[in-house]
């Protein structure tokens, strides 16, 4: 009997042990479901937070490596790989024995100058002359609608809004860098130095590039500051003469100071016709948008670019959408159309320049052109074809559908959009956090508008002036579009010509130079297909239809935009017409026959990562690292004129396009 007790205590025992690694094989089981059922249900949030987490701690070691590394390692790993680098320019021609002789002037363009805050809201504060556009951009992303308010002006009158007061950063680092390690002008301003160059022989003609040009002297005297430093580099200079180096939108701005210093006070500076002539050996104009840029009409019509038509098609209402209170379209489109100086670069010279339904002067453009090196040949073409373009009429700047871009003028039915009733006919538009102009039109103003179906040059006024009605009638009283018929009518003495090449003469300076530098190679938005969103309440209703392709490599459509050739930004066309032709020689709008170049820069991107933006880049901000324009620019500093430099070299198709222009000189 006891050995049958102890036999059934065993038992029960075992069997309580058994239960317990039974207990534990479940528990340990039911664990390993549980990860496994977190693991399927991973949330979108927690994929999202792993790859920032990811991207950060990459981004910091790769500081961290940055820092801790040579200065001269980068050059060392890149010449590895690729072989000796070419000494930059300002070393290449200070071996020649070249040496500083002109002063230079900087005059950067659009977006490219720091701005500060002087004066602001109480959601600005601590932000004394602190950069609210350049630098970090630091205010962007922690204060995004306060940065928006004060970098906006007042919709009225397109100066400060009331309590706001945002001035240009002075000095050369006004636009040496955009951001940290973007240059823009640092580049050129350091070759510059090697040649004996420093601060009092260079000057950065900073302004606000927001304002209409003649109210950046009406506000901050800009225009007068620009006569004034130039008036004392000549003269503590030993009487040397100015080399003027603008850039992009600065080209304008420079065309147009070149008429205000000459003109009467008080419209003008005062400096009389031949202040020019006195003070300006060469204006040497880099990616120069004298006829304006097609990616203007964009701009102020959907708040686009090619790069935004592809981040919309990709994320559709992403960017419209009220995302952390930030409907990011909207606000964009608010801010820029309060900035006058925008105007300054829709296209000018309507269908005569641009084309018109059936016609464009690039008209036969091969966008998968093959390109023949080292041509210095003025007017050589070096594109050629490799397949017919067919269908492309870039004369259509906007069209509504891919089918009405590439038919025949005769079977597009249009209908008048100026005509239509505008109304605050769209359904709650009271939960609209922004207000926008086309709250204003209404569902039948809208479906007028992509009714007309196909907008030129010619009619591009019209829509703007249709669907951005302040904007437009601010910029109206301070920048011209036309073809001057007469230039000696007295009414071209008024400043808003002055800014268009086509509605003024040049100074009496006939031994100034002038020259049109920028890159070529690259795609170069031309015209947009568009389609309407009606479904929208609050978003912007038009958008480029970034589902048009022409099907083919060899397409210039693609993602709902014509290409051409240019310079990312700026067709040649734009950069090249005037030098080409319309002031080429003695013509009505260069009386004193200025002498001018063109100065073509074919793109070539970097070879590798470490050479960073290359050295032989035609993009339009890149190219200011360019090293054959970088030292274009320093032998004309250095005294060399047009002829020495060889003069013309040209890659494009320019020459042949403006003689297909039919304009008056």
């Amino acid at each position: 009997m006891p050995f049958l007790r102890r036999r059934k205590r065993t038992d029960v025992s075992d069997s309580r042990i058994d239960k317990n690694e039974n207990d534990d094989d479940i528990q340990e089981k039911s664990k390993r479901n549980r990860l496994e059922e977190r693991l399927r249900k991973w949330s979108c949030v927690d994929i999202c937070c792993w790859f920032v987490g990811c991207i950060c701690s990459i981004w910091w070691l790769m500081l961290f490596l940055l820092n801790a590394m040579p200065a001269s390692f980068p050059q060392y790993v890149t010449e590895a790989i690729t072989g000796p680098m070419p000494d930059p320019p300002g070393l290449k021609l200070q071996k020649e024995g070249l040496r500083a002789k002109h002063p230079v002037v900087f005059v950067p363009g659009i977006v490219t100058g720091g701005l500060e805050l002087w004066e602001g809201h109480h959601c600005a504060q601590g932000l004394f002359r602190k950069r609210l556009w350049g630098g970090t951009f630091g205010e962007l992303y922690k204060r995004p609608l306060c940065w928006a308010e004060h970098m906006s002006l007042d919709n009225e009158t397109g100066l400060d809004r009331p309590g706001i007061r945002v001035r240009p950063v002075s000095g050369l680092v006004a636009a040496d860098y955009f951001a940290p390690g973007y240059f823009v002008w640092a580049v050129l301003i350091a070759n510059l130095a090697r040649i004996g160059y420093e601060e009092k022989t260079m000057y950065m003609a900073a302004y606000d590039w927001r304002l209409s040009f003649q109210n950046t002297e009406a506000r901050d005297q800009s225009l007068s500051r620009i006569k004034s430093n130039i008036e004392l580099m000549v003269t503590t200079n030993g009487g040397k003469k100015v080399v003027v180096i603008p850039h992009s939108m600065g080209v304008l701005y420079f065309l147009h100071f070149m008429k205000w210093v000459e003109a009467p006070t008080p419209m003008g500076g005062g400096g009389g016709s031949d202040w020019c002539a006195k003070h300006i050996k060469a204006v040497m104009n880099i990616g120069g948008p004298f006829l304006g840029v097609p990616k203007a009409v964009s701009g102020l019509f959907s708040t686009e670019a090619r790069d935004i038509a592809v981040a919309r098609a990709f994320a559709p209402g992403f960017l419209d959408k009220d995302l952390f209170g930030l409907q990011t379209l909207q606000h964009l489109m608010r801010m820029t159309r309060t900035w006058d100086s925008t105007m300054s670069m829709i296209p000018k010279g309507g269908e005569t320049i641009w084309g018109n339904l059936d016609w464009s002067p690039e008209g036969g453009y091969m966008c998968s052109a093959k390109k023949l090196k080292n041509n210095d040949t003025a007017g050589q073409n070096v594109n050629q074809s490799l397949t017919k373009s067919k269908g492309v009429n870039y004369g259509r700047m906007i069209s509504f559908g891919k089918d009405v871009a590439e038919a025949h003028s005769s079977e597009v039915e249009r209908m008048d959009f100026q005509g239509a009733v505008k109304g605050n006919n769209l359904a709650n538009i009271t939960n609209c956090d922004v207000w926008t102009e086309y709250h204003e039109m209404g569902i039948r103003g809208m479906k007028a508008v992509a009714d007309y179906k196909i907008y030129t040059t010619g009619s591009i006024l019209d829509l703007l002036h249709f669907v951005a009605p302040k904007l437009m009638a601010r910029g109206g009283a301070h920048f011209s579009h036309g073809i001057a018929d007469n230039l000696d009518d007295p009414k071209y003495q008024h400043y808003k010509y002055w800014s268009n090449p086509l509605e003024t003469k040049l100074p009496n300076a006939p031994d100034m130079e002038i020259y049109s530098m920028y890159g070529v190679g690259i795609p170069t938005e031309r015209a947009y297909v568009y389609k309407l969103n009606t479904y929208s309440e609050c978003h912007i209703p038009f958008q480029i239809d970034a589902s048009a392709d022409g099907g083919s490599e060899e397409s210039c459509l693609k993602g709902g935009v014509f290409s051409v050739n240019g310079d990312e930004t700026v067709p040649v066309l734009s950069a090249g017409f005037m030098c080409a032709k319309g002031w080429r020689g003695k013509t009505r709008f260069n009386p004193s026959v200025i002498r001018t170049y063109i100065r073509e820069y074919d793109h070539a991107p970097p070879a590798n990562l470490l050479e960073g933006r290359g050295t032989q880049s035609g993009a339009h901000v890149d190219i200011m690292g360019n090293f054959a324009l970088i030292e274009d620019v320093i032998r004309v500093a250095a005294g060399a004129t047009g002829e020495d430099l060889d003069g013309d070299r040209v890659y494009s198709d320019i020459f042949k396009w403006s003689e297909r222009i039919d304009l008056q000189l």
